[in-house]
C-alpha cells in the first residue's frame, strides 16, 4: 500500500540547507556546473558537516521515536544535484543516522514544482527563487541563513518562534506602519482590535503544529512555539483575538515593542526562528538558526489565495483522528 505523507508532518529541506555545502557552493557560482560535479565526485566519500537546518531535521525526526509504530514526520531532502553528483549527500545523510527515506534529484532545475507532489508543509532553502515560487503555490517556506555553531538541542523537544506580521499574519498592517508612521499603525490596530488579521504565509504552518500538539499519541505536547513581534501593547489586542478566532494558541509571546528581539531569541532557544525582515534575520542567525520569509507583493498574493482555500484535510493519527 503506498506511503499517505498527507497523515504525516512533512518538512522539505534543499541539501544546502541540510548540510555545510558553501565550498561546493562557490565553486559552483565561480566556475560553473562541470567544475561543481567534478568537486563533488572527487569528494563524495567526504563527510558534510551540518548545516544550518541540520538540528531541525533532526528534532523534528525524533518524532518518530516518542510514538511506536507511528511517522509522525518525513523529510524529503531536495537537490538541485544530479543524480550521478548526490552520493556525496547519500553518504552524509548515512553517517549522520538521519532516518530520511526520499529525496528529489532535478539535475539543475527547480525544486518548487515538486513541493505539493510529496505533501511538504514546510519548505527551506538557500535559493530564493524556489523559496518564492513555494510560497506563490501556497506552500509556507524560508531562505535559511547560515547560522552560530550554538544551535538547540534536538533532545529537548521542538521550539519554533515566528515574527507576526508578514509571516503569521499578512503585512496588511505593515503596510500602514510603512505608509503613515506609528501613530497611524496604532490608530488601526485599536479600530480593527475585534477584527482576526488575515492569514499570513505561515498560517497554515501553525495550524499543522497545533494539530500535532493536541495529538494524545503523544505524552505532551511534542512543539512548543512563540511570537517574537515587534509589536507593542495596545496593538496586541488584535493579536490575541486573531488566535482566538483561528481557535489557535502560541505556547509563549514577546511584544517586543521595538526592543531587539535576540537576546529573547537566545533565551527560548528555538530550532528555527521565521522573520520576514533581513535585519532582524541577521540578527537572529547570530544566536539561532533563522530564516526569512519573502514579504513583497508575490508572496501577499498567497495569503489572498489562502484566505479562500481551506488547508488539506487534517491529518490523522492513530489515537484520536489528529494529525
Amino acid at each position: 500500500m503506498p506511503a499517505d505523507l498527507t497523515k504525516s508532518l512533512v518538512i522539505g529541506i534543499s541539501s544546502r540547507a541540510l548540510f555545510d555545502m558553501e565550498a561546493a557552493n562557490q565553486i559552483f557560482e565561480e566556475s560553473g556546473v562541470t567544475a561543481y560535479a567534478e568537486h563533488q565526485l572527487a569528494h563524495e566519500q567526504d563527510v558534510l558537516q551540518p548545516g544550518a537546518g541540520f538540528a531541525l531535521v533532526d528534532a523534528i525526526l525524533r518524532l518518530n521515536d516518542m510514538v511506536d509504530g507511528h511517522r509522525s514526520a518525513e523529510v524529503v531532502v531536495m537537490s538541485r544535484n544530479s543524480p550521478a553528483t548526490s552520493y556525496r549527500l547519500f553518504n552524509s545523510i548515512e553517517h549522520h543516522k538521519l532516518d530520511i527515506q526520499r529525496a528529489v534529484l532535478t539535475g539543475g532545475s527547480a525544486l518548487d514544482k515538486y513541493l505539493k507532489a510529496f505533501s511538504v508543509d514546510l519548505y527551506l532553502s538557500g535559493h530564493e527563487t524556489d523559496v518564492r515560487n513555494a510560497i506563490e503555490a501556497g506552500i509556507p517556506a524560508a531562505v535559511i541563513y547560515p547560522t552560530s555553531s550554538e544551535v538547540a538541542d534536538p533532545h529537548k523537544g521542538i521550539r519554533i518562534a515566528f515574527d507576526g506580521d508578514a509571516v503569521l499574519f499578512s503585512d496588511e498592517a505593515e503596510k500602514i506602519y510603512k505608509a503613515g508612521g506609528m501613530e497611524a499603525f496604532t490608530d488601526h490596530e485599536r479600530e480593527e482590535a475585534q477584527n482576526p488579521l488575515p492569514e499570513g504565509p505561515f498560517a497554515r504552518l501553525l495550524r499543522t503544529f497545533s494539530i500535532l500538539q493536541k495529538d494524545n499519541a503523544f505524552d505532551e505536547p511534542p512543539i512548543r512555539t512563540a511570537l517574537v513581534t515587534a509589536r507593542s501593547m495596545p496593538t496586541h489586542t488584535r493579536v490575541l483575538n486573531t488566535f482566538r478566532a483561528w481557535d489557535l494558541h502560541v505556547d509563549e509571546a514577546f511584544f517586543m515593542g521595538g526592543v531587539d528581539k535576540t537576546e529573547v531569541l537566545r533565551a527560548f532557544n528555538p530550532h528555527i526562528f521565521f522573520d520576514d525582515q533581513d535585519v532582524h534575520c541577521d540578527r537572529a542567525s547570530s544566536v539561532v538558526s533563522t530564516a526569512r520569509v519573502p514579504s513583497d507583493s508575490r508572496s501577499n498574493k498567497t495569503s489572498k489565495k489562502k484566505a479562500s482555500r481551506t488547508k488539506r484535510a487534517p491529518k490523522r493519527s492513530r489515537k484520536n483522528g489528529k494529525k
